[in-house]
């Protein structure tokens, strides 16, 4: 039985904003953890170290996201594992935002002046000490507005947790659809909701964009 589109159906798709942002937080979290890890790795002293957090940002940007969380939802079946949809798309969305977060923050550190890195060694500090205090505090400013502009890629990412089952924004839309045949105002309300979620970041991105004097003129 096809049921009417009523305001019933549109909370439900309003409720299951939270748990798009639930699932932001987290990925943006754990991402941005690890990201840290594979960007100190990638400019480190040690080529191994430089070498695995190389093949790891290929691994993860060379390979769809979708593919990615059908791996680890699947993958964890295969070794007697049970992972629920949203562990299994917060893991996947972490490793793959890690990779992204590590090679954005990489270029961030390496846009810092030869010059400081000389004036640091110079004055004999060590490598975890030159990082702390001159380095990092320098990309950071760089790094915000690329950082911010990827949150907004990232909530739209989340979007792919509804083919593993995930009740997110994207799969309500499913369930309300199947239930009212109605996808044009069905996904436009969804598109919608993504737009307002995800415009105000965009606009956030380019304000600290002009603000740190990463826009080219």
């Amino acid at each position: 039985m096809i049921r009417q589109f009523t305001s019933a159906e549109f909370f439900f798709l309003v409720s299951a904003v939270r748990w798009t942002l639930l699932l932001s937080a987290i990925a943006f979290v754990g991402g941005a953890t690890l990201g840290l890890v594979v960007a100190l790795a990638r400019t480190s002293p040690w080529q191994w170290l430089r070498a695995t957090a190389g093949a790891y940002i290929l691994v993860f940007q060379g390979t769809p996201l979708l593919m990615q969380l059908f791996l680890v939802f699947f993958g964890a079946t295969m070794v007697g594992a049970s992972v629920d949809p949203l562990a299994a798309a917060a893991i996947g969305l972490t490793l793959n935002a890690a990779a992204f977060l590590g090679e954005i923050w990489r270029g961030c550190i390496q846009a810092i002046p030869k010059g400081q890195w000389e004036a640091s060694t110079a004055l004999g500090l060590h490598y975890v000490t030159r990082m702390r205090e001159i380095i990092l505090p320098q990309a950071a400013k760089i790094a915000v507005a690329p950082t911010v502009g990827f949150l907004v890629l990232l909530v739209k990412s989340t979007s792919l947790a509804s083919i593993i089952g995930f009740v997110e924004l994207t799969r309500a839309g499913q369930i309300v659809n199947n239930a009212t045949f109605r996808p044009f105002l069905v996904f436009g309300i969804v598109a919608a909701i993504y737009f307002a979620l995800c415009w105000p970041l965009s606009l956030y991105a380019r304000h600290l964009e002009k603000r740190f004097g990463t826009v080219s003129r």
